[in-house]
């Protein structure tokens, strides 16, 4: 199966608790598995202030997903986060060799730091 790597950001409503946040999250993954993606790596940035409001939210709780998925099955994915009412906003962008290059860097200076 041809599959392209990808990142996306979610911002989840702060309405919901942090557990229910990352349960969200954990759901988009489900279904990345579920149509036999892969995840690649996974970050929970927490709870931040929103440079302006969204939805009349001032803050939301982001999630980042790197993934590797079928691109006819992208339109899918972003398809369901537009119909989700827990997600304010979201970013899938295509990662090319230079940018996977880059999260492989980050993710080893990330492991130094701890």
């Amino acid at each position: 199966m041809f599959e392209k790597h990808y990142e996306s950001i979610m911002i989840i409503t702060p309405i919901l608790s942090d557990d229910q946040a990352k349960s969200t999250a954990k759901e988009y993954q489900d279904y990345l598995i579920e149509k036999k993606g892969k995840i690649i790596n996974k970050e929970h940035w927490g709870l931040k202030k929103l440079s302006y409001s969204i939805k009349k939210k001032q803050s939301g709780c982001y999630h980042l997903l790197e993934f590797m998925l079928n691109p006819s099955l992208i339109n899918n994915f972003e398809l369901k986060l537009k119909q989700d009412e827990r997600i304010l906003r979201f970013l899938i962008i295509k990662l090319n060799k230079y940018g996977v290059e880059y999260e492989k860097k980050r993710k080893k200076k990330k492991k130094k730091k701890k």
